[in-house]
């Protein structure tokens, strides 16, 4: 985790106090369930409540034990035994270290999923308010980077509320998937545990039993968890290079807000550069980075080995840190985004009017010109305009061929600008529902 990039909410799940307390309570909640089927007796159970409940783990320590067991799990429990005393002998009863390292890691995923769930709800309520206001603001659609046909930049802002709503939905669904609890024991055959204990300790977390685990949480959980990540990374970067374009000199439809005092070059005093929307570009790239180790951690031998062990250390963080705050970045960005209205206005009417040759195509192709022919009268009329000679419907007026088809008044018709905005709100309420 980099604190640049590192928003605390989201650190503080994946802090050592925070993992170890949750050890502990997967430990506790275990020997709970243990006492009430008489495995261990109760009152070791309300020992270790009562010695370590509100105790503050001492990371060092278990670092130091560490070093010498080469065991992070035992290291856990000889400390635990330093605090809790003889009755420790009762912990992790029946019990293997996935069981503990496995929970820990699907709680605090859930944890993650929250806080991105509430990043998201963020994003929506941006894009939401801004496409509102933006609603029937005309700006031109671009294919291939070349001006196609107008839009609206509010309709800009619903393709992209539409597209993280959908990312909510993806990541509520990796949440339910990664939200489960394995306490079955060495190769998962609960021969040494009593089933009973996981259902406890998974009502206990927040959790429902893993159907079987063969010692370890299957990974595909976990693979689905980081694609998901990793596709609203690449949202996220859609819409910051959307904005890296628009705010482009030549094009400058909307920028990012420049706060006083804020400095664009180290060189150059005139500069407002696209820098956040150009930082979520690379975060993104980072949080898609961590899909492939995730995919590829699927594959463990038999029914258990640790290969996945040190990637998940690094993409547990690494990701969901990098992407919650991406997405409140994100969020501050649509916010506060200047938009030029009359930038746009200008953009679309660049090229002459040539926006409206598709309309100008079917006007013909409805007056009797076969769709070929209406095709070529276009073209021949546009591609002057595009090398900057005249005026798009000027020419066409002066055309006699299509003269043939359509009077003066039936060609003015289709360069109306409104037109094209006639199903915006049709749109909208797909979009957004009846408000």
């Amino acid at each position: 985790m980099i604190p640049r990039y590192t928003r605390p909410e989201m650190a503080s799940i994946w802090e050592p106090q925070t993992r170890f307390k949750i050890w502990f309570e997967i430990e506790a909640h275990a020997a709970d369930a243990l006492a009430e089927l008489g495995t261990i007796p109760k009152e070791a159970a309300k020992t270790v409540w009562g010695k370590a409940k509100d105790a503050t783990f001492d990371v060092a320590r278990i670092d130091e034990i560490e070093r010498e067991t080469k065991h992070d799990v035992i290291a856990f429990l000889t400390h635990l035994a330093e605090i809790v005393g003889p009755e420790a002998r009762f912990v992790h009863q029946g019990m293997t270290s996935s069981d503990v390292l496995d929970t820990c890691l699907n709680v605090q995923l859930t944890r993650a999923a929250d806080l991105l769930l509430a990043d998201l709800d963020k994003v929506l309520a941006a894009l939401k308010k801004r496409a509102l206001e933006h609603k029937m603001t005309p700006t031109i659609g671009r294919s291939h980077g070349i001006h196609a046909e107008p839009v609206t930049f509010g309709l800009k802002l619903a393709y992209a509320y539409a597209e993280f709503s959908r990312a909510r939905e993806r990541l509520i669904a990796a949440r339910k998937e990664v939200a489960t609890c394995a306490i079955s024991g060495a190769v998962g055959t609960f021969a040494q545990i009593d089933p009973r204990v996981e259902q406890h300790v998974a009502n206990a977390m927040g959790l429902v039993p893993e159907p079987i685990s063969t010692q370890v949480i299957p990974r595909d959980r976990h693979a689905m968890y980081f694609s998901t990540l990793g596709v609203i990374a690449s949202s996220v970067e859609r819409f910051a290079v959307e904005i890296r374009q628009m705010q482009r000199t030549e094009v400058l439809e909307a920028e990012e807000f420049f706060s006083e005092g804020q400095k664009g070059s180290s060189a150059m005093p005139h500069k407002r550069n696209p820098v956040l929307s150009e930082n979520l570009t690379g975060l993104s790239r980072m949080v898609r980075a961590y899909v492939t180790p995730a995919l590829e951690n699927v594959v463990l031998w038999h029914e258990r080995d640790i290969s996945h062990s040190s990637a998940e250390r690094m993409m547990g963080p690494d990701a969901t840190v990098t992407l919650d705050f991406a997405l409140v970045r994100l969020a501050g960005l649509i916010d506060k985004l200047l938009v030029y209205p009359a930038n746009m206005q200008k953009n679309l009417d660049r090229l002459g009017g040539l926006v409206h040759s598709q309309r100008v195509l079917l006007a013909l192709t409805q007056k009797g010109a076969s769709r070929e022919d209406a095709y070529k009268l276009v073209q021949r009329n546009a591609m002057p305009v595009w090398r900057g000679e005249g005026d798009f419907l000027q020419l066409l007026k002066k055309d006699a061929e299509v003269k043939k088809y359509l009077t003066d008044a039936e060609i003015d018709e289709q360069f109306d600008l409104g037109y094209h905005f006639k199903h915006v709100d049709t749109i909208f309420k797909r979009v957004f529902g009846e408000s």
